[in-house]
């Protein structure tokens, strides 16, 4: 079998090693647009902000192509995958046959057309060279305010970045607060009151209408509700797409938002699998297929992938929301919901909930039934591995449902099976 993967992020690193375990010979070659060894996407922030240097940017080690006999072409562009021919073309001309192919493209950044926007100091933010350009533009031209469009984990990653170089931030928001897909409305207040703390100016329900520039480069901006934000430089932060860009529409691949994958990270094309950002995968809790665009659900897909590509039968039993974040140093966990849904019988869902004002601390649960279907916490991160198995799980909670916010909850507070369940090893008593 010959085995070619397009992309080389987590979801890709996964297949490798979901290959390898079973079928340690067959060809395989990864192909990516960006010229880069494999490296850790989620540490660009600290790049940018100068908290750590390139040499820590590797996902695995220099020899991890040469180790798992992987051909690699880098800085190679795939244009288009025709499953019937059974080939992907390359930008420039060239094509490659292969019989099992991964597509895990990940994810395009969202730039809408806002007028300016291809002035020079307009940048997006997913990628490693756009923490260099970034850089590089600062210190050319001595850059000291930056607008951020968009306040998700994009845009947080990035003000963080910005604010650990120096740069004044200004950060839009068309939603009505902050981090809105992983906070609640108090979670979002509390983030705010940090951001604020740290010299952050907020504008939420609005975003920018035009980028004005004066010799070529970023002078100001323009928002949609007449405001003007002097900044020397734009970073959309709005968010990701499903990059599908490769797929034509008669490929047979279905696409909805993203590419629709089986249990087996299967796409409706013969030999064609997809995983990590460009899917529309299995969401545990909503019983629905939509993109959830984490690192480690990347990772699991590619893994499931590159198994059932060995040709050993593995199926993915779904994800979940699962983030965790530091809002300027101060840790938060979100898992699973955050709210109950608004298409939902509120009468299913319980919510229990310990705020505290002085010290910014805040911890949520969501029930569903007997079972924990969400979690969040801010400043206060203690035991959220517990609460993320038992929503993984979907462990009945109702002998220790009480003592879920308590102080001491823990380990021992669950049932002596369950916990045989999560604890194991040599001179573990449970």
């Amino acid at each position: 079998m010959r085995h070619v993967i397009v992309g080389n992020s987590a979801a890709a690193i996964g297949c490798v090693e979901g290959l390898r375990r079973y079928d340690k010979d067959s060809p395989i070659t990864i192909i990516s647009d960006e010229p880069h060894h494999t490296y850790s996407r989620p540490m660009i922030s600290y790049l940018l902000g100068g908290l750590v240097d390139e040499s820590r940017m590797a996902y695995r080690p220099r020899d991890f192509y040469e180790k798992h006999k992987v051909e690699t072409l880098l800085g190679v562009e795939v244009t288009r995958v025709s499953p019937r021919e059974r080939v992907i073309f390359l930008a420039g001309g060239g094509s490659m046959a292969y019989d099992r192919l991964l597509i895990a493209t990940g994810g395009k950044p969202f730039v809408p057309p806002v007028p300016g926007a291809n002035l020079k100091g307009v940048f997006t933010f997913v990628k490693w060279d756009e923490a260099r350009q970034i850089a590089r533009y600062i210190d050319e031209h001595q850059a000291k305010s930056a607008l951020v469009i968009g306040a998700g984990l994009i845009g947080l990653k990035t003000i963080e970045a910005l604010l650990a170089r120096g740069i004044k931030v200004t950060v839009v928001e068309l939603a009505d607060r902050i981090l809105s897909t992983i906070f609640d409305p108090t979670a979002a207040r509390l983030a705010e009151i940090i951001l604020r703390r740290e010299g952050v100016e907020l504008r939420t329900k609005t975003t920018v209408g035009e980028i004005i520039g004066r010799g070529g480069r970023v002078d100001h901006a323009v928002l949609r509700d007449g405001e003007r934000v002097n900044c020397d430089m734009v970073v959309f932060a709005i968010g990701v797409r499903p990059n599908t860009g490769l797929v034509p529409t008669d490929s047979g691949i279905q696409i909805e938002r993203g590419i629709r994958v089986d249990a087996h990270m299967r796409t409706t094309a013969p030999g064609v699998y997809a995983a990590g950002d460009c899917v529309e995968a299995y969401d545990m809790l909503a019983d629905s297929y939509h993109q959830l665009a984490i690192w480690p659900l990347a990772y699991r897909q590619g893994n499931i992938a590159g198994t059932n590509m060995a040709g050993v039968e593995r199926a993915y039993e779904g994800g979940f929301p699962m983030n965790s974040i530091s809002v300027c140093d101060v840790p938060t966990i979100s898992v699973g919901l955050v709210e109950p849904p608004d298409d939902g019988d509120p009468a299913r869902y319980e919510v229990l909930d310990d705020y505290d004002r002085e010290t910014l601390t805040y911890k949520k649960l969501i029930l569903r039934g007997h079972r924990l279907v969400g979690a969040l916490f801010f400043n206060d991160i203690d035991r959220a591995g517990i609460y993320t198995g038992l929503i993984r799980d979907q462990a009945d909670i109702t002998q220790f449902k009480d003592h879920l916010l308590s102080g001491s909850f823990g380990l021992i507070s669950l049932p002596k099976d369950y916990r045989k369940h999560l604890v194991t090893g040599s001179g573990i008593e449970v």
